[in-house]
């Protein structure tokens, strides 16, 4: 009888605590459907797997139908949690790490990261440690804005983080000021630093340079036809599929993240694929795990790891069935 309850209860989508009352809603807790997914949980939720993995113990990528997952970090409610909160957490630079990766995971802006640890340039190295929780190591100076304007014009290597840093500015700040609304910028954007908030959008500008920059990127991606495929490999010697995207939207003045999963979050979606749009793909594992640029007529180049940078066809019988959807830069 009791195990009948308790079925009835997670059917139902309640959870019943230990002390015999409702579940609080503070508690966001979600009960596995059949069909459910930890790839789409998590994506409906804004989460990560491995968010959702770590926080209910899993190991694998088994769930079950009638499954109570928490879709919080474990936290406490004790008084002396809350006094503890101001606490210093820290945590260890890994191999591949970004500064955006880690900031991305620990629900904080790259400026923040970076604050936090008195860090003025983007590069970290493995075995760095950094503060992810506490006090900045320096307080950031706060001045009135100064009512004249200044630009800045982007040069191939900058972020909005490195820019912002060097004009005293937040990365939102820097972002409201241009009305932009991802992190992706390209060498020759001009970029207002000083004054306030831009009030009229930018797309008319973005418009009258998008068919220029999709054309050289389109042809900057095909000069690498043929370069073969190199786990983590990012270079025309041997290429990954994230590292031959990050590479060749580099040499056109786009910054996008290193891996899969962080482009697919850093850029903005589509209903359908344009030229010069990125395809995404779930190949080996739950989630995003392929991309390339597509090309028209369902053809997209990438870095297959069989046969290394070529052309493929999304209709074939292999790409058709994992296919995710498309992203823009543009």
């Amino acid at each position: 009888m009791k195990k009948q309850l308790l079925t009835m209860a997670a059917t139902a989508g309640f959870l019943i605590t230990p002390f015999n009352g409702e579940a609080s809603a503070h508690e966001n807790k979600y009960i596995v459907q059949s069909g459910d997914t930890l790839w789409g949980i998590s994506r409906s939720n804004n989460l990560s797997i491995e968010e959702l993995k770590t926080w209910n113990n899993i190991s694998g990528s088994i769930i079950y139908k009638g499954q109570a997952l928490t879709l919080l970090a474990p936290h406490s409610h004790d008084a002396s949690a809350v006094g503890s909160s101001s606490s210093t957490v820290s945590y260890t630079v890994k191999s591949g790490d970004t500064l955006w990766g880690i900031a991305k995971t620990h629900g904080l802006s790259v400026s923040t990261l970076k604050s936090l640890n008195g860090i003025s340039s983007d590069t970290i190295y493995p075995g760095q440690k950094l503060i992810v929780k506490g006090s900045a190591n320096t307080a950031a100076p706060s001045a009135p804005a100064p009512a004249s304007t200044g630009s800045y014009t982007i040069k191939r290597g900058d972020t909005l983080s490195g820019i912002a840093s060097r004009h005293n500015l937040s990365v939102s700040q820097l972002k409201a000021m241009n009305n932009l609304s991802s992190d992706l910028i390209y060498a020759g954007q001009t970029l207002k630093v000083i004054g306030t908030a831009s009030s009229k959008p930018a797309e008319s500008q973005v418009a009258g340079q998008t068919t220029s920059k999709v054309n050289e990127l389109i042809d900057e991606a095909k000069k690498y036809i043929g370069s073969p495929y190199e786990w983590a490999g990012s270079t025309p010697a041997g290429f990954d599929c994230s590292g031959y995207l990050n590479y060749v939207y580099g040499k056109v003045g786009i910054s996008i993240p290193r891996t899969v999963a962080s482009i697919w979050t850093a850029t903005k979606h589509v209903a359908a694929p344009r030229v010069g749009d990125l395809v995404f793909f779930e190949t080996y594992k739950s989630g995003p795990s392929h991309a390339g640029i597509y090309l028209g007529n369902y053809k997209f180049i990438h870095a297959g790891s069989s046969r290394g940078v070529e052309i493929s066809d999304m209709n074939n019988s292999y790409w058709k069935p994992r296919y995710l959807g498309a992203k823009t830069t543009f």
